[in-house]
Order: structure tokens, then sequence, then C-alpha cells
């Protein structure tokens, strides 16, 4: 028998280390192979620091969702029921409205890298509700298991490319062309594509509430329920790859493609081929399978962890509004990813003219909403039943209400310039 305090406490840290990595690898998607690149590409390192503010912004409503889970043994979405049942209802309406977008966006991006093996006569729609299909047998057959083990090869091998990509890029990069002016991404022309950038930097709020629900899944698969000491080191680690490869995505973009003439498409196999020229061009032409590979399984990750998040959230609210028994938490969740899968289908197929709009409107719509799930977030954690010792400290609270603020000035100025200035 080993009685070995530090032994046991090193085998109950790797128990827990799961629902944080998970939200990377769900974040790592769109927000930084698309929105990071592209800032980088287009306005070089003049926006690193808007990456950098956004996830400080955002840290502590993510962190409150596992730490409160930790803390009193109940889910996020148990806490908005504490508060009230319309805070639960407020989650559902935004979920079903984001889950449906997001999916079909993240879907859609993973279709174009799929179409770009040079897989001839199928559509990208039709690639997309594919690939939203396969994900969601993946999911009815394999569970929580197949989604933690998935997301720690893919996020560790993207990481690795990435970081090889831009140490390559530094003494190779192009010159600019002759004549060329900056552009600034500080005026009003330019706010929809910065609402964009942050909607997605790392994710969207709502991610908060998969991480709290996948302690559970973590737990029946190990036996062991995280602490919060332990649930911190799990979301510490998650969070901060998420924001070291962010900038990393934007030094990719400023140094591969800013000055060069070059611009993304918004065509999805050209986008998706943009994406990964920018690794062949620093790392060699013999890559080029690889980083496909890489990017294409990134997406595909990111596409099977929303279709298992959004679902289970969406579940989870059911339950708490009554709307099914608790004991039928499994077959509602399987339900809505069914729902979600073809809900997202029927977007793609129907009502997406091309790729980079459809990733823009999910974007935009996530930090939109972003106010309001904050504002739960911490109402929820500063409740009567989280223990003192676990409530936000004098710096989470700082950092919360100037997020809060930052969030609310933001979404005002979006909706100044896309439905007031030329008015």
């Amino acid at each position: 028998m080993n009685s070995d305090p530090s032994s046991n406490s090193t085998v109950n840290l790797w128990k827990a280390l799961g629902p944080g990595i998970l939200v990377a690898c769900a974040a790592v998607g769109g927000s930084h192979l698309v929105w990071s690149t592209r800032a980088g590409a287009e306005f070089g390192w003049s926006l690193v620091w808007l990456v950098l503010l956004a996830n400080i912004l955002k840290f502590p409503f993510f962190l409150y969702g596992q730490r409160y889970t930790a803390a009193t043994g109940e889910s996020l979405l148990a806490g908005y029921r504490r508060q009230g049942r319309i805070y639960v209802g407020i989650f559902l309406a935004i979920n079903v409205l984001t889950g449906t977008i997001n999916i079909a966006g993240v879907g859609m991006l993973s279709g174009a890298l799929l179409a770009s093996y040079g897989i001839g006569g199928v559509a990208i729609p039709h690639l997309t509700v594919g690939l939203i299909g396969g994900c969601a047998v993946l999911l009815l057959l394999g569970h929580y298991k197949l989604l933690d083990v998935f997301a720690k090869v893919i996020i560790t091998v993207l990481a690795i490319g990435t970081l090889t990509a831009v140490a390559l890029a530094i003494p190779n990069r192009p010159e600019m062309v002759a004549g060329f002016v900056a552009p600034s991404p500080y005026t009003w022309a330019k706010f929809a594509f910065l609402i964009s950038l942050l909607g997605w930097m790392p994710a969207p709020i709502d991610l908060s509430a998969w991480s709290s629900l996948w302690m559970f899944s973590r737990e029946k698969q190990t036996g062991h329920f995280a602490t919060i000491k332990e649930s911190s080191i799990d979301f510490y680690l998650g969070y901060i790859a998420t924001t070291v490869l962010a900038v990393l995505f934007v030094a990719l973009g400023a140094l591969v493609m800013f000055g060069t003439g070059a611009t993304f498409s918004s065509g999805g196999i050209a986008f998706s081929q943009q994406l990964v020229t920018l690794y062949t061009e620093t790392i060699g032409d013999w890559s080029r399978w690889l980083i496909l590979s890489a990017a294409f399984f990134t997406m595909f990750s990111t596409t099977l962890t929303c279709l298992d998040g959004y679902p289970r959230s969406l579940a989870a609210c059911c339950t708490l509004l009554k709307i099914g028994s608790p004991d039928r938490f499994t077959l509602i969740h399987r339900t809505w990813i069914l729902v979600s899968g073809v809900a997202a289908s029927v977007v793609v197929l129907f009502f997406v003219k091309n790729l980079l709009e459809l990733l823009t409107f999910a974007a935009v719509v996530s930090f939109v909403t972003s106010p309001v799930l904050a504002v739960i977030n911490y109402k929820v954690m500063n409740g009567p039943n989280v223990p003192k010792n676990a409530r936000p400290g004098v710096v989470l609270k700082t950092i919360s209400w100037v997020g809060i603020g930052f969030f609310v000035v933001m979404t005002l100025g979006y909706i100044y310039v896309t439905f007031l200035r030329e008015a």
C-alpha cells in the first residue's frame, strides 16, 4: 500500500486534469486559427495587446466555472438556478442561438480543410454536414473519454507545430511590398473586425459552463472529484496554453503575410489553403500534408468538443428547469446532440454564402452576449452557498468589473457602428 502523500496528490492531480484542457481545445480552433492569424496578417503586431487584454478580462469568468463546482460540488448552471429560474432560461436561450451558429462555423471550417485534401465532387456544405454527423456518432458511442484523449493529443501537436513555424518564420520573413503603409485597426470601419476578434478570444464565455459539467464526467471516468487547487491547476494549464498560442498565431500572421500584399479569401477552400500555407512557407513544402492534417484535426476536435459542450449545457438547463428528469440526463444530452447537429447543418446548407461571413456572425453573437453571461457568472461565484475562501478576492473582483464594463462599452460601440452611425 502506497502511503506517500505526495504520490497520492500527484495521482489525484493527474485524474483532475481534463476539463480545462478541453476548453483550451475548443478555444484554439476558430479564435486562433482564424481571428488571431488574420489580426497578424492584416495589422501586424498592433493587436497583440488586444488579444492579451481579451484573455485577461475573460479570465475570471472562465475560472469561476471550475472553481464554483470544486467549491460547492454542483455545476455552474445549478448556481444559475440558485439565483433564479430566469438566469437558467437566459443561458438556455443564448446557447440555443450561439450553439447552432458556432457549431456550424467550426464545422464549416473543418469541411473546408477536408476539401483541401483534394476531395472532388463534394461541396464544402455537404462535407460539413457529413463531418457534423460523424462527430455526433462518435459522441454517442465514445462519450467523454474520447473527447478527453483526443483533446490532449491535438493541443500538444498543434502547440509544437505552431511554435516551430514561428521560430522558423522569424529569420525567413518575406519582404514587404514597396510603398506598403500599415493600416490602422483603430477606425470605425474596422470596429466589426475587433468585435469578431474579441468574440472568440479565447472563447465565448458560455464555455465556462462546459468545464463545470465536464468535471462530473471526469469524476465518473477516474473516480476522483477535483479539489479547488487541482481544478485551478487544470484551468491554468489550459488557459495559459490558449493565451500563448493566441500570441503565436498573431506572430505567424504578422511574420508571414503582413505587408506582402496577400489577403485572406472569403472562400472556404482558398481560406483553408492559406492557413496551411502560413506554415509550409516557413517550415517547407514537405510539411504541407502534415500541417493540413494538424489543422484539420484541430478543427475537427473543436467541432467535436462544441457538439458535446453546447448540448451538455442545454441538457443541464432542461433538467434544472424540470423540462426533463435529472436521471434521464444522458438521454436528454444525446437528444440535444442530434438536434444541435441538425440545426447547424440546416444553417450551413441554406443560410451561408461564404465561410468568413458565417465565422464573423458567430463571433459577433458570442461577444454581444458576453456582458450578460459575465454578470451572471460573477453573481453565482459570490453567492451565499460559496465558501468565503473560494469567493473572488480583490484582484479577481477588480478584473471582473473592468471586464464587464469593457464588454458593455464595446457592445454599445458595435451597435452604434452597425445600426446608428450611417443612419
